[in-house]
């Protein structure tokens, strides 16, 4: 399974990605009679094309007893369709339809065992022993039915249809705010690009749908459970969160992985991969006639859905109270401050942004006091999240050799706390402002980034941002940053993180 989480790396898709202060993107937009809408950028000169779509769907949008379903579609999309990835399509829904109806009866004896165990009258809702007869012989048909599917899957050919064509790069992330899916395609290959994405949204199949459950399991398994700080990590989002949706994990809680139904499956895809949710992108050497008329062609045949997305309703309370998690762990000792901050396109965001510029980097403010200075820190580092909904500005260091993390913490305060009372100064502001600005011109000149770049901008505020962000960057002053820092970095607006290294437990020695 091809499975790109971008959990980490792709929550800041703002102001964070920016061009150029002269820079402008010519984009033109296409919106078909369903709703979806297609950004058009040609680009003669290399034969290919990067494509690609985003579901403005993600983790956020799921709620308590589905968590995790947003994920768990992006490996679905894979699965195929009525003409991809079966034999005998017939057979294969016929074994889907089996298959519902025999989880359908596990389910209840699976939720008789967890009131059991809410009583006390067994230990554990997932020892094998305590399943009754019924139970047994249920998942022996269920085992049965899984076999008599995998005769007529046709494995990974979605994959091998586009490889044969000499695609590339096939690949799909799921992120809190987007579901993201896109490829190279040969600039010859576009109708077949337009042909294979509006089929598997016309005709998915979600075959395998049990099984990818665990495979989603065992992806959490790898991805958080078996780290050193996975885990603890995991719980603190869901101590910085009090009511927000950000507060759960985007690969799902255990539980709700391990139940979701296909009929809640089938109920969350009407809605959020319908076309009037969906933003299509190509860039690369094509002809902009010619790909509306594939447009109109093949995602035009998709229908537009009964009921639109609903907004996010539930808006984080505020943090009233400072709040701190401190765990022994196989890590290097270190601390992570957050605080509670701006939202993707809230005015606070940009001279927030421009401050962890100035903080980080070899000629930061971090480096050059915990590092270089006070030498308490071996890496520190600020980072900003601003989400489609709620946002986040965090600092971060690992403890030097003989330096407790609270060294660490109390350092990266002094820092914060010199910015809010002194302001940066107007070499630091130019400085990360030329860098940024420069850095992100040449990223936006790949094809692909700028694909990426689009596609993550229009699941939020709209694509146009990427021409508009980069002058309110520009713009933004020392008192403004200054102004900022003295808002949010409230003792009472902070959740702090502390790891300890975990110690080995002693040796044994054998006596003689």
């Amino acid at each position: 399974m091809r499975t790109l989480w971008f959990v980490v790396s792709a929550c800041v898709v703002s102001f964070a990605s920016s061009t150029s202060h002269a820079q402008n993107v010519p984009v033109e937009e296409v919106v078909l009679e369903n709703g979806l809408r297609i950004l058009l950028v040609p680009r003669p000169g290399d034969p290919n094309i990067a494509a690609g779509w985003v579901a403005r769907v993600g983790s956020v949008n799921e709620r308590p007893g589905i968590t995790g379903i947003a994920h768990l579609f992006e490996h679905m999309m894979f699965k195929g369709t009525h003409t991809i990835g079966t034999s005998d399509i017939k057979k294969d829904l016929a074994t889907i339809v089996e298959l519902d109806r025999v989880k359908g009866e596990l389910q209840k004896e699976e939720e008789a065992l967890v009131a059991k165990w809410r009583v006390g009258e067994i230990a554990n809702p997932r020892d094998p022993s305590a399943r009754s007869k019924k139970h047994r012989e249920l998942r022996k048909e269920f085992e049965r039915l899984l076999a008599e599917q995998k005769k007529t899957i046709v494995k990974d050919e979605f994959d091998r249809i586009y490889s044969a064509a000499g695609a590339s790069g096939m690949n799909a992330g799921t992120t809190h705010d987007l579901t993201i899916y896109f490829i190279n395609v040969p600039a010859n290959k576009l109708e077949l690009w337009f042909w294979m994405e509006s089929d598997r949204l016309l005709n998915p199949v979600f075959r395998e749908f049990y099984s990818e459950r665990d495979v989603v399991r065992e992806e959490r398994r790898l991805r958080v459970e078996s780290t050193p700080t996975g885990k603890f990590d995991e719980q603190f989002e869901s101590v910085f969160w009090g009511a927000s949706p950000y507060s759960w994990p985007v690969i799902g809680w255990p539980s709700d992985v391990e139940g979701i139904t296909r009929a809640e499956a089938m109920s969350f895809y009407g809605v959020y991969y319908a076309p009037n949710n969906l933003t299509a992108c190509l860039v690369g050497d094509f002809e902009p006639a010619n790909a509306k008329a594939l447009a109109k062609k093949y995602f035009g045949r998709l229908k537009r859905g009964e009921k639109e997305p609903e907004t996010v309703r539930t808006i984080e309370v505020p943090q009233i109270a400072p709040k701190r998690v401190t765990a022994d762990a196989d890590t290097t000792p270190q601390a992570r401050i957050r605080w509670h901050t701006a939202a993707d396109g809230h005015r606070d965001e940009p001279p927030l942004l421009l401050l962890a510029d100035v903080l980080n980097g070899r000629t930061g403010r971090l480096y050059k006091s915990l590092v270089l200075e006070k030498r308490v820190a071996t890496v520190a580092r600020a980072g900003v999240a601003g989400r489609k909904y709620e946002g986040f500005f965090s600092l971060s260091g690992y403890a030097a050799p003989g330096k407790t993390p609270e060294d660490v913490e109390a350092a990266l305060l002094d820092v914060l706390a010199t910015v809010a009372k002194d302001g940066v100064t107007d070499r630091e502001l130019q400085k990360v402002k030329n860098k940024r600005a420069a850095s992100e011109f040449r990223k936006l000149r790949s094809n692909f980034s700028l694909l990426l770049e689009l596609l993550m901008r229009d699941a939020g505020r709209g694509w146009r941002t990427i021409n508009s962000d980069p002058k309110i960057l520009q713009s933004i002053t020392g008192e403004q940053i200054q102004a900022v820092a003295k808002k949010y970095f409230r003792p009472e607006n902070s959740a702090t993180q502390i790891f300890y290294t975990k110690e080995k437990p002693a040796e044994k020695t054998e006596e003689k």
